[in-house]
């Protein structure tokens, strides 16, 4: 065989392998632009609350981001370079930046057209009060798994600190955590762990604001690890079949929670805390926050709006049956009950939204509404704004002028106020991030 020949054979299948690499790098270059224009021209350019924030510099261009991703479509490879092709669709797993052997990928909180407020918080999750801790939903971590992880970490780095304020004194906690939900459960089962003396308060029920999500919905999509219990054998989970299976773990564990129990006031008392709630008083050496960002429920500020029809969340769509609802909001929430209540025969949903886009909503939720919508069993009003309520009507106006519709109840799922004043008065500072770490 002569030189040539033998050459051919090994250059023409390189030739092959580099023509079907630079073919897919194409297609995927061609896919991830589509996916950006989509985005773009339906306004749906802001990311809710933690997402990656990629160096151009740093980034080589491998997709390990793109494929670690559990959300897809989210980032993308545009001219072999990372890129957040669907910001909106962004729910914060952070697993990009884990991914990246470059480490081109911070992980931010807001944009620079769009503030988030957070407390100012240490490495070890420790607030500007020494001794008071913040974990999960309210300290930027709303995704269930991240919010369980940092509730475990944040009982680790309270575990780390010297533990001689409370030695020899039976009547004086370790912690005190306020909050059962993602990171509260996780916390206590930490404290539980390390032997620490502990006790948890809720004002509400086991769950926290999961226990707030409309019935059947989907609240994980991706596996997590409890202390003691280890790992949740489910990646894809109902509302109802989670918070059955905290029941159980509740059930098998001494988790201590007392339930219908509010934080009032935090003080310092030398190196511990005071803590007053609706119950009663705790003395401990810590606290750590792992309550909601929900706070109060934001209201609309409108005329009727005390009328009992009015509520701010929705839990039984069933109870809708057969009549007129408005939902006002344009969050996952809010598209999640409009879509839910428009399942139930023989009435009509409403919603209304203020902004001009969804741009806050996962794409699923906002594929439900524009088949709902579709259907004729959904009709939907952006850049619209109540204005007035009674007991049979509310008025909208919107973009064409006013419109009054028949209406039996109403769902404002328009968020809620951070709760800044308590934190405020207990110390805490807090900070405005635009697409800062």
């Amino acid at each position: 065989m002569g030189s040539s020949a033998a050459t051919m054979i090994y250059i023409v299948p390189m030739i092959l392998i580099i023509s079907i690499y630079l073919f897919r790098q194409h297609k995927h270059h061609q896919s991830s632009i589509s996916v950006k224009q989509a985005a773009t021209s339906s306004g749906l350019t802001e990311p809710a609350s933690l997402h990656p924030l990629i160096d151009p510099e740093r980034c080589i261009g491998c997709g390990s981001c793109v494929d670690a991703c559990p959300e897809k479509q989210v980032l993308g490879l545009i001219n072999n370079k990372a890129e957040l092709i669907a910001p909106a669709n962004c729910i914060g797993h952070g697993a990009c930046k884990l991914a990246c052997p470059e480490a081109a990928i911070s992980l931010v909180f807001g944009t620079e057209q769009r503030g988030v407020d957070i407390p100012e918080l240490s490495k070890d999750f420790q607030t500007s009060v020494k001794g008071v801790y913040i974990a999960g939903e309210l300290g930027g971590m709303g995704l269930i798994r991240n919010a369980i992880e940092q509730g475990r970490q944040a009982i680790e780095s309270i575990k780390k600190q010297e533990l001689k304020a409370t030695a020899g004194n039976n009547e004086v906690l370790d912690v005190l955590i306020v909050g059962a939900g993602p990171a509260g459960i996780s916390a206590s089962l930490c404290a539980l762990e390390n032997k620490m003396t502990f006790c948890t308060i809720e004002q509400d029920s086991l769950g926290g604001t999961v226990s707030h999500y409309p019935r059947g919905k989907l609240v994980m999509t991706a596996p997590a690890k409890l202390p003691l219990v280890g790992k949740m054998n489910f990646s894809e989970v109902s509302k109802e079949k989670l918070i059955e299976f905290w029941q159980g773990v509740e059930q098998q564990y001494p988790l201590a929670i007392h339930y219908q129990e509010r934080l009032e006031d935090i003080s310092k008392q030398g190196e511990l805390l005071d803590i007053q709630t609706s119950k009663g008083c705790y003395r401990a050496r810590s606290v750590l926050l792992a309550i909601g960002r929900r706070g109060t429920p934001r209201k609309l500020g409108v005329p009727g709006e005390g009328l009992e029809k009015v509520v701010y969340r929705m839990i039984d769509p069933e109870q809708y049956r057969e009549k007129h609802v408005l939902v006002v909001g344009g969050g996952d929430s809010a598209l999640e009950a409009a879509h839910e209540i428009a399942k139930q025969t023989g009435g009509h949903v409403v919603l209304s939204y203020r902004g001009a886009s969804f741009s806050r909503a996962k794409e699923k939720n906002r594929q439900k509404i524009e088949a709902a919508e579709r259907s004729g069993t959904l009709t939907v009003h952006l850049e619209s704004n109540v204005k007035n309520i009674d007991e049979k009507q509310v008025v909208i106006e919107t973009s064409s002028g006013f419109e009054t519709i028949e209406n039996d109840a109403i769902i404002v799922c328009a968020g809620g106020v951070l709760p800044t004043p308590m934190l405020k008065k207990i110390g805490i500072g807090i900070v405005t991030k635009y697409g800062e770490v």
